[in-house]
């Protein structure tokens, strides 16, 4: 099986990714594994850290079409999704659509947006369509949300339901730039802003057929029952209120299986699960007791169930 193609595209898309952003390669690897692997992506970071410059450089690397949109608490459904509206010079409704009609859309600051508006995007991340006065509007394929939310703020914040949080295929987090690579960004922000400089590197159908291609990657069924067992011990666990949905699981497969292809294998390893558990995963156990290290509980929480949970020694791989 050739999978280079794959691995091709993604070698573009991180090389023009990271002549923007500095450092933080393994992040940028997850967003095109996640970007291949057609599945959403939570950016979830205080503020300054590139979250924004990330996303519109990974939007920028191909040659679809890429809308932005501001979450504000007065933000409303048909701001995000479009609206039928009456067009006086043809005497007849015409449908106006909205910033979710794109390839990649970026969702700045989501948990600003009431509930309401929030809802909003749950049809079109998981069924990749629009349903507007009764009429459903499929939506074109690439279809990517990458989302973006301040964790220390409450503020005028309303926290993303786990409906939603479920949706999103990967949560991840930049980080403070160590001296050395705040050196580096300073330099290269110095004269000019490197993002206005960034052209696409890569075609929409080439994505497409990636997207379609990593599914050839062969996962045993060992291995599926290792992440099935996996999952059950997150929902087993006694500091876990909610563990890992259905959804998470497949998320996890697909994943490890792009993972693998970008390592030039047509096979997923035990290794790969476990490398793509915690942030795959993470935002979708919900604890019994919340706390603000909640995040590093759940972490924690992996770790332990990776830690004990039996791995595969045969794998066949034919």
């Amino acid at each position: 099986m050739d999978l280079t193609p794959i691995k091709r595209i993604a070698s573009l898309i991180q090389d023009n990714v990271s002549k923007v952003i500095v450092g933080k390669d393994d992040t940028v690897e997850l967003m095109v594994i996640a970007l291949i692997a057609s599945g959403h992506v939570l950016l979830e970071d205080v503020p300054g850290t590139g979250k924004t410059q990330l996303a519109k450089a990974l939007a920028r690397s191909l040659d679809g079409t890429m809308k932005r949109i501001q979450f504000t608490p007065d933000l409303l459904p048909s701001d995000v999704s479009g609206i039928n509206f009456f067009n006086q010079k043809l005497g007849d409704f015409e449908f106006r659509p909205g910033p979710l009609f794109a390839h990649i859309v970026l969702a700045d600051e989501i948990n600003r947006a009431t509930p309401r508006t929030q809802s909003s995007l749950l049809e079109s991340m998981e069924e990749r369509q629009v349903s507007i006065d009764g009429e459903t509007r499929k939506l074109e394929a690439p279809f990517l949300v990458i989302a973006t939310q301040n964790p220390v703020e409450n503020q005028g914040t309303f926290p993303l339901p786990e409906a939603q949080l479920d949706r999103f295929l990967m949560k991840l987090s930049l980080g403070y730039p160590t001296a050395a690579e705040q050196f580096l960004i300073l330099q290269r922000y110095r004269q000019q802003d490197p993002l206005d400089q960034l052209l696409p590197v890569v075609r929409r159908a080439e994505l497409l057929e990636a997207q379609h291609l990593f599914t050839q990657v062969r996962v045993s069924d060992e291995l599926l029952h290792y992440i099935v067992q996996l999952a059950e011990a997150t929902r087993s666990h006694a500091d876990s209120a909610l563990g890992v949905s259905p959804r998470g699981v497949r998320a996890l497969m697909k994943s490890a299986q792009v993972y693998a292809a970008l390592r030039d294998r047509d096979y997923v390893l035990p290794d790969d699960i476990k490398a793509l558990a915690k942030p795959v995963w993470a935002h979708r156990i919900m604890l019994r007791t919340r706390s603000r290290q909640q995040d590093l509980q759940v972490h924690t929480l992996l770790s332990s169930i990776l830690a004990v949970t039996p791995v595969p020694t045969e794998v066949k791989l034919g």
